[in-house]
């Protein structure tokens, strides 16, 4: 039950301009809303408020930051080519923490996971995006997402988007997801707010854990 919740989480923490040309390089900010009907959950969920990540891409690279007040601030940096993963975190429990992983897509079995083409399309900053609608069952428990893709950004490979493999082509600027445990339901809103071509330092992308942190 708990990896249904943390494979839902993870695949959104995975986000204006208009062009025809495929980006490869630049950042995205996206807004992330979760609400459910547990009302335990929903005060913690209401503590942490809403979920802001500024997501940095070049190449087969790529960095996702997130900050709030119960995690601190978190980077994630991935590249595609490599596998290679580094995580960063600055907790004010857990003080300056670092982890390498591999991205591999062995949690959850891509063939769990099924997709198919919607019908609907929305445009977003500019962008016509095309419906996926996936689901996922464990046991009783259910994850439902639709999301709005365009193919004039490169995809973001990561430990959270190889999850579903080349299953969602192009970068998602919004999905809704439906999270069925038992008798909760979760619901977890994305939409990407700003996204701007735009050159990227290398050093953004170092797999080099910084000065000062301790691995985990």
């Amino acid at each position: 039950m708990k990896k249904l919740f943390s494979f839902a989480l993870l695949i959104l923490f995975s986000t204006t301009v208009i062009a025809q040309e495929v980006i490869t390089e630049g950042f995205f900010i996206a807004k992330q809303t979760l609400t459910t009907d547990d009302e335990t959950i929903k005060a913690q969920l209401e503590l942490m408020g809403d979920v802001v990540s500024t997501t940095y891409f070049k190449d087969s690279k790529s960095r996702v930051e997130v900050s709030n007040p119960m995690s601190g601030d978190v980077a994630v940096i991935s590249d595609s080519e490599t596998l290679q993963g580094l995580t960063l975190m600055d907790s004010p429990m857990l003080g300056k923490k670092y982890q390498i992983s591999n991205i591999d897509s062995n949690n959850i079995g891509l063939e769990n996971i099924k997709v198919k083409d919607g019908t609907e399309t929305k445009t977003i900053l500019g962008y016509l995006c095309k419906e996926k609608i996936l689901t996922y069952k464990e046991g009783e428990n259910e994850l439902k997402m639709r999301f709005f893709t365009t193919d004039k950004i490169r995809p973001i490979l990561n430990q959270q988007t190889i999850q579903y493999g080349d299953k969602i082509a192009g970068l998602p600027l919004y999905s809704e997801a439906t999270v069925l445990q038992g008798d909760t339901v979760l619901t977890i809103i994305t939409e990407v707010t700003e996204l701007k071509a735009e050159k990227m330092d290398d050093s953004k992308f170092s797999m080099n854990p910084p000065e000062g942190y301790t691995e985990m």
